[in-house]
C-alpha cells in the first residue's frame, strides 16, 4: 500500500497536520507499506525522513501539473497518476493533511478490492448549494472525457481516495481526461477535482467509503488544529522522539473531538460585525532603532 500526501507553500499549519497523519499511519506501517510526501518545502519533514519517502517537487514540475488553465485540482490527480506509475498495479492511498487513522489499518487492508473515498455527499443533479446546482446546470447530459454526465452521478469527499491496485491508474487517467476537458469548457472550477475523481471511480465500480478507519476533520480544523498544534509544540520544547510521538498517537482519543461541525452563519456574521464595530486597539509597539 502507497500512502501519498501532497503539501506544498509556506502554512505551517498544514505541515503540522500531515505530521500528526504521517504518526498515525506509521504506527501500524507493514514493511511492504510506503509514505510519501510530496513537497516544496521538505525542511518540515527531516523528522520522518528515515521513515517516509520525500519527493521535492519543482515550481516547474507544480506549474506543468497545474496545466494551461492554472487548475490546483489537477496538481492532486496529477501526483497519484505519478505515484501510480511508479507501482503500477498496487494499491494507492491519496490523503488530505488533515486526515488521521483512528482504527485498525487491516479493516482498510481487508476490502481494497474496492476503490474508497472520504463519504459520500449526493448525487450532483439533486444537490442543493450554489454551487452544485451551477456545476448540474453547467455539465449535465454533456460528455468529458467520454462520459456523459448522467442524473445518478455522485460526488463524493476526496480528501480521501483509495485506489484499487488492478483498477487505479486506469481510474487516474480517467478522471484526468475529464477534469481536461471540463477546464476546456470552461466549467466553474470549484467542483471539478471532486466530479472527475467521483465519475471515474464509479465507472470502473462502486465506490466505497473511507470513514469507517480514516478520520477527516474538513469541517471542524479549527479546534483539530489547536489541539495538534499543541502536540507538536509539546513535542519539540519536550525533545521527544519520532518514536515516542507515534506511540502517544496510538494511545489518543480520537472519539473526544468532533470531526464536522456546523457553525451556524449568523455566528460567524455576529463576530465579524463586532469586530468592526469593536476593533482591536494597538496600545504600544516596539520602535525601530
Amino acid at each position: 500500500m502507497n500512502i501519498l500526501y501532497l503539501v506544498f507553500g509556506e502554512e505551517q499549519e498544514n505541515h503540522i497536520q500531515t505530521y500528526f497523519s504521517i504518526c498515525s499511519f506509521l504506527s501500524q506501517m507493514s514493511e511492504t507499506d510506503r509514505i510519501y510526501v510530496l513537497t516544496d518545502a521538505p525542511r518540515y519533514y527531516e523528522r520522518v525522513a528515515s521513515r517516509v519517502n520525500i519527493v521535492e517537487v519543482s515550481k516547474g514540475l507544480l506549474d506543468e501539473w497545474e496545466g494551461p488553465k492554472r487548475f490546483w485540482g489537477r496538481v492532486k490527480i496529477k501526483a497519484i497518476e505519478y505515484i501510480c506509475s511508479i507501482h503500477p498495479k498496487e494499491v494507492v492511498v491519496y490523503l488530505d493533511a488533515d486526515t488521521f487513522l483512528y482504527a485498525n489499518i487491516n479493516l482498510l487492508k481487508a476490502d481494497l478490492a474496492h476503490s474508497m473515498l472520504h463519504q459520500y455527499e449526493g448525487k450532483l443533479s439533486i444537490m442543493k448549494s450554489k454551487s452544485e446546482k451551477l456545476l448540474w446546470k453547467q455539465v449535465g447530459g454533456m460528455s468529458f472525457g467520454g462520459i456523459v454526465m448522467q442524473p445518478e452521478h455522485c460526488i463524493w469527499n476526496t480528501g480521501v481516495m483509495v485506489l484499487s491496485a488492478e483498477k487505479g491508474y486506469d481510474i487516474v487517467k480517467m478522471a484526468l481526461l475529464i477534469c481536461d476537458s471540463m477546464l476546456q469548457a470552461n466549467v466553474t472550477k470549484k467542483l471539478i477535482e471532486k466530479i472527475s475523481i467521483s465519475v471515474a471511480i464509479s465507472e470502473f465500480g462502486e465506490a466505497k467509503p473511507s470513514n469507517f478507519c480514516i478520520g477527516h476533520y474538513c469541517d471542524n480544523k479549527l479546534e483539530w488544529n489547536e489541539i495538534i498544534r499543541k502536540f507538536v509544540v509539546e513535542s519539540f520544547l519536550g525533545n521527544r522522539s519520532l518514536e515516542e510521538d507515534i506511540t502517544l498517537i496510538q494511545q489518543w482519543d480520537f472519539a473526544k473531538l468532533a470531526i464536522e461541525k456546523r457553525v451556524p452563519l449568523a455566528q460567524i456574521r455576529l463576530k465579524k460585525l463586532i469586530e468592526k464595530i469593536f476593533p482591536a486597539k494597538i496600545i504600544q509597539q516596539i520602535k525601530k532603532k
